[in-house]
Protein backbone atom coordinates (compact mmCIF):
# COMPACT_ATOMS: atom_id res chain seq x y z
CA UNK A 1 0.00 0.00 0.00
CA UNK A 2 1.56 3.48 -0.75
CA UNK A 3 0.25 6.17 1.67
CA UNK A 4 1.65 9.84 1.25
CA UNK A 5 0.23 13.34 2.94
CA UNK A 6 0.16 16.69 2.57
CA UNK A 7 -0.27 18.93 5.18
CA UNK A 8 -0.08 23.22 6.04
CA UNK A 9 -0.57 25.59 8.54
CA UNK A 10 -3.56 27.71 7.58
CA UNK A 11 -4.35 30.86 10.20
CA UNK A 12 -7.85 29.99 10.15
CA UNK A 13 -10.93 28.05 12.20
CA UNK A 14 -11.18 24.53 10.96
CA UNK A 15 -14.83 25.45 10.26
CA UNK A 16 -14.01 27.82 7.33
CA UNK A 17 -11.31 25.13 6.38
CA UNK A 18 -14.47 22.19 6.12
CA UNK A 19 -16.71 24.35 4.39
CA UNK A 20 -14.41 24.91 1.92
CA UNK A 21 -13.22 21.67 1.53
CA UNK A 22 -16.62 19.91 1.88
CA UNK A 23 -18.31 22.39 -1.24
CA UNK A 24 -16.41 20.56 -4.19
CA UNK A 25 -18.66 21.78 -6.58
CA UNK A 26 -17.38 24.99 -5.76
CA UNK A 27 -13.38 23.83 -6.21
CA UNK A 28 -13.41 24.88 -10.10
CA UNK A 29 -13.89 28.36 -9.33
CA UNK A 30 -11.49 28.60 -6.75
CA UNK A 31 -8.93 26.20 -6.98
CA UNK A 32 -7.36 26.98 -10.81
CA UNK A 33 -6.04 23.29 -11.41
CA UNK A 34 -9.56 22.01 -10.63
CA UNK A 35 -11.24 21.65 -14.84
CA UNK A 36 -14.29 20.89 -12.79
CA UNK A 37 -16.44 18.87 -9.92
CA UNK A 38 -19.74 17.31 -11.00
CA UNK A 39 -22.13 16.35 -8.50
CA UNK A 40 -23.62 13.07 -9.79
CA UNK A 41 -25.49 11.52 -6.90
CA UNK A 42 -26.26 13.20 -3.81
CA UNK A 43 -28.00 11.79 -0.50
CA UNK A 44 -27.45 13.38 2.60
CA UNK A 45 -23.59 13.87 3.57
CA UNK A 46 -23.05 11.48 0.96
CA UNK A 47 -22.32 12.11 -2.72
CA UNK A 48 -20.60 10.89 -5.81
CA UNK A 49 -18.73 13.28 -7.76
CA UNK A 50 -16.92 12.89 -11.15
CA UNK A 51 -13.24 15.96 -10.91
CA UNK A 52 -11.32 17.32 -12.83
CA UNK A 53 -8.25 18.60 -12.27
CA UNK A 54 -4.83 19.75 -14.07
CA UNK A 55 -1.10 18.03 -13.37
CA UNK A 56 1.42 20.42 -15.15
CA UNK A 57 -0.61 19.97 -18.40
CA UNK A 58 -1.52 16.31 -18.25
CA UNK A 59 -5.37 16.07 -17.60
CA UNK A 60 -6.49 13.72 -14.89
CA UNK A 61 -10.06 12.54 -13.65
CA UNK A 62 -11.94 10.44 -11.36
CA UNK A 63 -15.08 9.52 -9.92
CA UNK A 64 -14.92 9.52 -6.12
CA UNK A 65 -17.52 8.72 -3.35
CA UNK A 66 -17.44 11.93 -1.07
CA UNK A 67 -18.53 11.92 2.30
CA UNK A 68 -19.05 14.90 4.53
CA UNK A 69 -19.27 15.02 8.05
CA UNK A 70 -20.01 18.71 9.67
CA UNK A 71 -20.09 17.30 12.84
CA UNK A 72 -16.48 16.05 13.11
CA UNK A 73 -15.47 18.58 10.11
CA UNK A 74 -14.48 15.85 8.63
CA UNK A 75 -14.11 15.17 4.05
CA UNK A 76 -13.44 11.76 3.02
CA UNK A 77 -13.21 10.08 -0.66
CA UNK A 78 -13.21 6.73 -2.00
CA UNK A 79 -12.18 6.87 -6.01
CA UNK A 80 -14.64 4.50 -7.76
CA UNK A 81 -13.59 4.69 -10.99
CA UNK A 82 -10.54 5.71 -13.05
CA UNK A 83 -6.74 4.91 -12.10
CA UNK A 84 -6.94 5.76 -8.79
CA UNK A 85 -9.23 3.04 -8.50
CA UNK A 86 -9.67 2.18 -4.43
CA UNK A 87 -7.63 5.26 -3.18
CA UNK A 88 -8.83 6.66 0.02
CA UNK A 89 -8.55 10.47 0.90
CA UNK A 90 -8.91 12.23 4.32
CA UNK A 91 -9.32 15.72 5.00
CA UNK A 92 -8.26 15.91 8.63
CA UNK A 93 -8.59 19.37 10.33
CA UNK A 94 -6.96 20.21 13.90
CA UNK A 95 -6.74 22.90 15.55
CA UNK A 96 -2.83 24.35 16.42
CA UNK A 97 -1.10 27.53 17.25
CA UNK A 98 -1.29 29.85 14.48
CA UNK A 99 -4.72 28.09 13.17
CA UNK A 100 -5.66 25.15 11.69
CA UNK A 101 -3.14 22.28 10.84
CA UNK A 102 -4.92 20.43 7.31
CA UNK A 103 -3.55 17.08 6.49
CA UNK A 104 -4.88 15.63 3.30
CA UNK A 105 -3.83 11.58 3.59
CA UNK A 106 -3.90 9.63 0.42
CA UNK A 107 -3.76 5.81 1.07
CA UNK A 108 -3.25 3.66 -2.43
CA UNK A 109 -3.11 0.02 -3.06
CA UNK A 110 -2.17 0.09 -6.93
CA UNK A 111 -3.93 -2.51 -8.66
CA UNK A 112 -0.68 -3.74 -11.13
CA UNK A 113 0.67 -7.30 -10.02
CA UNK A 114 3.91 -6.06 -10.95
CA UNK A 115 5.93 -3.45 -9.59
CA UNK A 116 3.11 -1.92 -7.72
CA UNK A 117 4.84 -0.37 -4.35
CA UNK A 118 7.13 1.53 -6.89
CA UNK A 119 4.66 2.43 -9.37
CA UNK A 120 2.52 3.39 -6.93
CA UNK A 121 5.40 6.11 -4.82
CA UNK A 122 7.55 7.46 -8.00
CA UNK A 123 4.48 7.67 -10.51
CA UNK A 124 0.95 7.99 -8.92
CA UNK A 125 1.97 9.82 -5.69
CA UNK A 126 5.61 11.92 -6.53
CA UNK A 127 3.90 12.41 -9.96
CA UNK A 128 0.24 13.61 -9.41
CA UNK A 129 -1.03 13.39 -5.64
CA UNK A 130 1.81 14.96 -4.03
CA UNK A 131 1.62 18.16 -6.67
CA UNK A 132 -2.04 18.14 -6.69
CA UNK A 133 -2.47 18.33 -3.19
CA UNK A 134 0.29 20.79 -2.67
CA UNK A 135 -1.79 23.28 -5.15
CA UNK A 136 -5.05 22.22 -3.39
CA UNK A 137 -3.32 23.28 -0.01
CA UNK A 138 -1.90 26.35 -1.02
CA UNK A 139 -4.94 27.36 -2.55
CA UNK A 140 -7.26 26.69 0.10
CA UNK A 141 -4.72 28.59 2.57
CA UNK A 142 -5.06 32.18 0.58
CA UNK A 143 -8.69 31.91 0.21
CA UNK A 144 -9.53 30.85 3.53
CA UNK A 145 -7.05 33.00 5.60
CA UNK A 146 -8.70 36.00 3.39
CA UNK A 147 -11.98 34.91 4.02
CA UNK A 148 -10.83 35.01 8.02
CA UNK A 149 -10.01 38.56 8.13
CA UNK A 150 -12.92 39.56 5.69
CA UNK A 151 -15.05 37.36 8.51
CA UNK A 152 -14.03 39.05 11.58
CA UNK A 153 -13.64 42.55 10.13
Amino acid sequence: MTQTENHIVIDARPATIYALAARTEQWPSILPHYRFVRVLKAQGNSRIVEMGAWRGRIPIRWIAEQKNDPERLHVAFRHIRGWTKGMEVEWLLEPCEGGTRVRIQHRLSFAFPVAQEWLGEHVVTRGFIRPVADKTLACMKRIAESRECTASA
